[in-house]
């Protein structure tokens, strides 16, 4: 199913791109999946093999009001090849797809104490210089660390807590 995802979101994000309305298409499937994911019966109809294709293509043209003919298109291709389950991960996909096209870089700091703005805001900032992306910097706190930090940089976690020293140290000690 996650090539089909994959598939999808690459041929809305190309013609997106192409007619220079990625912002809008990323925007307007977003608000359609949170649709989708907050009203039941909404998902129940267009999920359903139920309901013939056109059925469903009439009650997709009644929800969605204003849409940009693009994402309108999308959706209806969807329906006609009973595709539109994998709606949400071609909304995941996409995302992703957007975040590098514009170079964005997902980066999560956690730490046992909340630190200061200009702290994580430095962390970011040293992150971006090596990488040549933009940073989209959250910070969180989990006391279950004891100390130190660990960072989450795309898909890549670097532990850097005293909690990983001390289960480090632990497997040390019981495989000697």
């Amino acid at each position: 199913m996650e090539e089909i995802a994959q598939v999808y979101s690459r041929s809305l994000f190309e013609v997106a791109k192409e007619h220079g309305r990625l912002d809008v298409a990323r925007e307007q499937l977003g608000q359609f999946a949170d649709a989708l994911n907050a009203n039941r019966e909404l998902a129940v109809f267009l999920f359903s093999p139920y309901f013939s294709t056109e059925e469903k293509k009439d009650g997709l043209r009644r929800a969605v009001v204003d849409a940009d003919p693009t994402i309108l298109n999308f959706l209806e291709a969807l329906l006609e090849r009973h595709r539109m389950p994998a709606i949400f991960r071609i909304r995941a996909e996409f995302d992703r797809l957007w975040d590098q096209e514009n170079k964005l870089l997902p980066v999560e700091v956690t730490s046992a104490v909340a630190l200061d703005e200009q702290t994580v805001k430095s962390i970011g900032e040293r992150i971006g210089a090596q990488t040549g992306e933009h940073v989209q910097l959250t910070s969180r706190v989990d006391p279950d660390i004891l100390g130190g930090i660990v960072l989450r940089v795309g898909n890549s976690i670097l532990d850097a807590s005293i909690k990983h020293r001390l289960d480090q140290l632990r497997k040390q000690v019981a495989q000697a």
